[in-house]
Formats: C-alpha cells, structure tokens, sequence
C-alpha cells in the first residue's frame, strides 16, 4: 500500500520560514517524480513546486520563486520543501505527489498558516 504523509505544517508570522517533509512507502521512490501542490481556502489546487525522480531539475510556480525550494532523498524516502519569506497568501493545505506515468499518488495534506 502506497502512503505519503506530510509533516512540518504550521503557524507562522510573515516573513518566516518552514520546512515541509514528505515521506513515501509502498514504492520506489526513485522512480516517481515529486509534486507539491498547495490548496488555499476557498480556492483550487495548485503546483508550488517539482522536482526530478533524480532531483537534478526542478520548477516552481512563479508566486514562490526564490523563496522555497524543493528537494529530495532518495535514501530516505523523502521529498522536502524549504518555504522561507512566506507571506499570508502562502496560506494553504500543502499536499506532495509522487508522479510516474499513469501512476499518481497523493499526500493527505498539512496546513501552513502564515499570520500578518
């Protein structure tokens, strides 16, 4: 059974930083490419950032460029995303995918709140 569950949500002022885990089970790792997607109140789905099943290439979303950054361990099974100067509309449940093909699988989500 494939998991991935997220970790290192919280509340946190403007202007402050978080990092989020992502850890998967239940499949080769390194053969998924990582997403994550963040969903603020009230609003749609969105890619905040990707990285390579080799974690050589990545992309991020215009709003978070220069400011978060995604990686990842293929030893541990775990996919990161380093958030720093965050501001309220950062205000979301961040939520990791793993992507290989066909096959997609998703995180249950963890809530980021950034205060003004």
């Amino acid at each position: 059974q494939v998991q991935l569950v997220e970790s290192g949500g919280g509340l946190v002022q403007a202007g402050g930083s978080l990092r989020l885990s992502c850890v998967a089970s239940g499949l080769t790792f390194s053969r998924y490419a990582m997403n994550w997607h963040r969903q603020p109140p009230g609003k749609g789905r969105e890619l905040v950032a990707a990285i390579t099943r080799a974690g050589d290439s990545s992309i991020y979303a215009d709003s978070v460029k220069g400011r978060f950054t995604i990686s990842r361990d293929n030893a541990d099974n775990t996919v990161y995303l380093q958030m720093n100067n965050l501001k309220p509309e950062d205000t979301a449940v961040y939520f990791c995918q793993a992507v290989n093909g066909q096959d997609n699988y998703w995180g249950q989500g963890t809530q980021v709140t950034v205060s003004s």
